[in-house]
């Protein structure tokens, strides 16, 4: 075993929930893609606001309403240096990283017209592909597919051939695919679209857990991720835009915070990015991502990535020696975060099932990328995901309970 810079007993000792066990099993969980344990800094700040600070903010005119203001606002500031983005009214908190690509959809989408044209690899998830089939619908744009190859690598001289042959107005891909674990080249990406004035939005859903994050370095247009899978709570996600794109984009949701003046017959709404965030906001939320990140952020990123990377590594080479597996996308050194892979034969709910009473946890189904697995032929996976807390043991303890259980389901 690879000696750790990062000590995983004394993290995982901050996770409370990896301490039980299920069916006099030691948890192991390994469904990091889907959502993220949460350190108990998170759980006690989230507590700490509510025992202190819980009120409107933006609104009162009372201590714990400047409180509530103050933590929300610090939140933004914390999300906006994380992320190295200009300015902090360039972070909108949503309900999620859905959530957010939707409002890009519902209100950047607006400007679009019949014929013009996004572009997706054929790996997005059903988030980065739903709202703009919903477009597609409403204002009558066109949709188009790059492919990847069977390593799941982006086509990018067939994304040349489309940005110089299409009016393509948007490119919406993900940093890192939530089923292959494999991340494209993002930077060359958004330089050939931007050559060709095509403006990107990357999801980040799934790598900002793995890999620093730099904005303004991708040079990027939109940019979703979620704070759950950030080891954060559930209930909040941000959109980062450039200013001026944010600016000219209207509301999609109506209500308190988000205007400027309402009158009978009319409204006018408030600058970004109150504009976006009508409503009361997931003030507690806020607070539990800020500390997430100022968790995570204790650590260097290269001991994480060092440490998941190890660990996928270790899995595909146990994984690839049972008779019958095989790795979705292949065996290979570039992957993150994810391994999907088939056993010939069973069905990965009944796999998943029968890991889960021996409590491992690990995702079976189509992970929400249908058109993917369709493009490999595959009908379902089942998924092992990694975080910071995962150890080699838990992973051999998976290879090994995959034998044992083989035979039964055969």
């Amino acid at each position: 075993m690879t000696p750790l810079a990062l000590d995983i007993p004394a993290i995982r000792r901050q996770f409370p929930i990896l301490s039980q066990s299920i069916d006099g099993h030691p948890l192991i969980y390994l469904d990091n893609a889907a959502t993220t344990q949460k350190p108990r800094a998170v759980l006690d700040a989230m507590t700490h606001f509510y025992e202190t600070a819980n009120a409107n903010p933006h609104r009162g005119l009372y201590a714990l309403a400047d409180r509530a203001t103050q933590a929300y606002e610090d939140a933004r500031g914390r999300v906006a240096a994380f992320i190295n983005a200009a300015r902090r009214e360039e972070i909108v908190f949503t309900k999620s990283a859905t959530e957010s690509i939707n409002l890009v959809a519902k209100s950047w989408g607006r400007t679009l017209e019949p014929g013009d044209v996004i572009a997706l690899p054929v790996t997005e998830h059903h988030s980065n592909i739903v709202p703009w089939l919903q477009l597609k619908e409403e204002k009558g744009i066109e949709l188009t597919w790059i492919d990847v190859d069977e390593k799941g690598r982006v086509n990018l001289s067939q994304l040349e051939k489309m940005l110089e042959e299409k009016s393509m107005k948007l490119l919406a891909l993900s940093a890192l695919s939530n089923v292959l674990g494999t991340a494209p080249p993002l930077e060359k990406i958004i330089s050939i679209a931007h050559r060709m004035g095509c403006l990107v939005l990357i999801d980040a859903a799934q790598a900002v857990a793995h890999h620093p994050i730099d904005v303004r370095a991708l040079d990027a247009d939109f940019l979703a991720f979620s704070s759950h899978k950030l080891y954060g709570p559930t209930g909040i996600g941000v959109l980062w835009g450039r200013e001026h794109l944010l600016d000219a984009m209207p509301p999609v949701l109506g209500g308190g915070m988000m205007i400027d003046e309402v009158h009978r017959d009319r409204f006018t709404f408030a600058d970004i990015p109150m504009r976006f965030e009508g409503g009361t906001p997931p003030v507690a939320e806020a607070v539990g991502l800020k500390a997430s990140i100022d968790w995570l952020t204790q650590f260097p990123w290269k001991d994480i990535e060092a440490h998941e990377r190890a660990l996928l590594e270790r899995a595909q080479r146990e994984l690839s020696e049972i008779p019958g597996l095989s790795i979705v996308g292949g065996k290979t050194a570039e992957r993150s975060g994810s391994l999907s892979f088939t056993l010939a034969g069973i069905h990965p709910h009944d796999l998943a099932e029968l890991l889960g009473r021996r409590g491992i946890c690990v995702r079976a189904g189509h992970h929400c990328t249908q058109p993917l697995h369709k493009y490999f032929a595959v009908p379902a996976s089942t998924r092992l995901s990694v975080a910071i807390y995962n150890t080699e043991e838990e992973v051999l303890t998976l290879s090994s309970s995959i034998r044992d259980i083989q035979p039964s389901l055969r």
